[in-house]
């Protein structure tokens, strides 16, 4: 088994062996269905695969890891709420499956208890995780905030839309990184350098999502093409066409965005049609790759064994190659 496999199993035999009070069931029982799930644990992972690289023991980093997949679990409960969203890695959401109140509440108490996973560890390290963690916590929720703002805007720029998938998807896996470092004891400029790192490998992270959603291949990312589309997010794709567009094609994009009682296919058809007319295509994968270049030089600035930075690069790799 190689390390990243092992690390992916240390964190799933964590997450079984929580023993979830069984009343009030209602409160708990989402908490259970959502943390059973399974998924990527990619953010507990870099916690581990940092303190790894840094020379850190890994037993010192579990909870804090942890931590972070509640805290990230809590936001997706309470994300679905807001988006009214029935499904969730093909299953109900709790929002769906219990209702919002208790969708609420679950998720209130998640958020609590990534607290109390967080210092399980040792006291030192405590005060520097809590004030990363905390940090970050705050900026998802100004992310969440610009995402739902830029629903009800036709003024947003690329400039924003970095700033806010910044906020709230790639701090989240800094925040990741930078508190597996801490554990390691690794020196300040190694620190900000990995957590330099997970802010342009988070950015390229979400804009890929953005790109797999009209380009993806529905066999391999697990969801029909065009979600985004349908649901008028004005993703990374929507505005670089917009910027790249003559006013009258500026004009057939926003009226399709618009359109809220077209048929989907025909929408998803013609907006596709659209980018690759305008080549979005070639231009979203050449940032994704600018944003992913940048992530590995600040990698390349860190201190720690060339054996340990290929393993980081070779996850990192594999996020940047991934088709769903």
């Amino acid at each position: 088994m190689n390390q990243i496999s092992e690390f992916h199993s240390l964190i799933n035999k964590l997450i079984r062996e929580q023993q979830f009070p069984s009343t009030p069931e209602e409160l708990y029982a989402p908490i259970e269905y959502v943390m059973s799930q399974g998924g990527k644990r990619l953010r507990p992972m870099l916690t581990l695969l940092a303190c790894d690289m840094f020379g850190g023991k890994t037993e010192d980093a579990l909870y804090p890891a942890l931590a972070i997949e509640v805290f990230h679990n809590f936001t997706l409960v309470h994300d679905d709420i807001m988006d009214k969203a029935p499904l969730r890695r093909g299953k109900e959401t709790v929002y769906k499956k219990w209702n919002s109140d208790i969708a609420i509440l679950s998720g209130d108490t998640m958020f609590a208890m990534a607290y109390q996973y967080a210092v399980r560890t040792q006291s030192a390290f405590i005060p520097d995780i809590l004030d990363v963690f905390s940090k970050a916590a705050i900026e998802v929720c100004e992310g969440q905030q610009y995402d739902m703002n830029f629903e009800q805007q036709d003024d947003v720029s690329i400039e924003d839309y970095i700033r806010m998938i910044t906020l709230k998807t790639a701090v989240l896996l800094a925040a990741s990184l930078k508190i597996g470092a801490i554990i390691a004891s690794a020196d300040k400029k190694s620190v900000q350098e990995i957590y330099n790192f997970g802010i342009a490998l988070g950015i390229a992270f979400q804009l890929q999502d953005d790109f797999l959603d009209v380009y993806g291949d529905e066999s391999t990312f697990g969801k029909k093409n065009g979600g985004d589309i349908v649901a008028n997010k004005k993703t990374f794709l929507y505005l670089k066409a917009m910027t790249f567009a003559d006013k009258d094609k500026a004009r057939q994009l926003h009226q399709l965005y618009l359109d809220k009682g077209m048929n989907p296919q025909e929408k998803i058809e013609k907006v596709t049609a659209i980018f690759n007319q305008l080549e979005i295509e070639k231009s979203v994968k050449s940032t994704i790759d600018w944003y992913y270049q940048q992530a590995m030089s600040h990698l390349d600035h860190c201190t720690a064994p060339e054996s340990r930075i290929t393993l980081m690069k070779g996850f990192a790799d594999q996020l940047y190659q991934r088709n769903h």
